[in-house]
């Protein structure tokens, strides 16, 4: 998943975040990615914080989206 905005011409760094779903708390692989400039930047650490909190695995999110579709 990127992170951020990568330019063109940008390099970009790739890095592992200790993941967990928001919802059921199950690990999850959390392979990042963003531009070298935009790594530990206040903004950076606020999405990642923001990120972290509303993450949720691939089972919690159907789920989500299954109660979506039939409420409406």
């Amino acid at each position: 998943m990127i992170i951020g905005k990568i330019g063109e011409n940008e390099k970009s760094i790739r890095f592992e975040l200790d993941l967990n779903c928001s919802n059921c708390k199950k690990k999850v692989p959390g392979g990042m990615k963003c531009s070298e400039k935009f790594y530990q930047s206040k903004s950076f650490d606020k999405q990642i914080l923001d990120f972290k909190k509303n993450y949720l695995c691939g089972i919690c999110r159907d789920k989500k989206r299954i109660k979506k579709k039939i409420n409406s």
